[in-house]
């Protein structure tokens, strides 16, 4: 089930799809910790393997420098971004886009459960 080189959006798609049933079923204006956690629960339930709040460690020049951790990492492939917020951020791009580095891998979904329709947008690293 790949998404990288192949072409194949197979796992992203089936990670939209939770997303869209998520919004669906809950709507906006939620914390962005029970969209995660009913997130993970839709995951699962669709059989994908997903880590909640998995830590990235940062390193610059071969030193740690700090830690982040990433609100779901789905078959340690896709980094999931979530918010709440009115409006996505060029701030909200950078962020996804740093953690795409941080762990080099390729797609990250950054996701606004704010909005009245499920607001998702695929980042794929450069």
């Amino acid at each position: 089930m790949g998404i990288d080189g192949d072409g194949s959006h197979t796992l992203s798609g089936r990670v939209i799809q939770c997303i869209i049933q998520v919004h669906q079923t809950l709507g906006p204006g939620f914390l962005e910790s029970v969209y995660r956690r009913a997130l993970l629960i839709e995951l699962c339930r669709q059989n994908l393997a997903t880590q909640a709040e998995k830590e990235v460690v940062i390193y610059y020049d071969g030193h740690e420098v700090g830690k982040h951790r990433l609100d779901l990492l789905v078959e340690g492939q896709i980094i999931l971004e979530l918010k709440t917020v009115e409006a996505l951020s060029k701030a909200h791009y950078a962020q996804v886009r740093s953690y795409l580095r941080a762990t080099r891998l390729y797609v990250a979904l950054l996701v606004n459960f704010a909005a009245d329709r499920a607001d998702f947008r695929r980042i794929e690293s450069s």
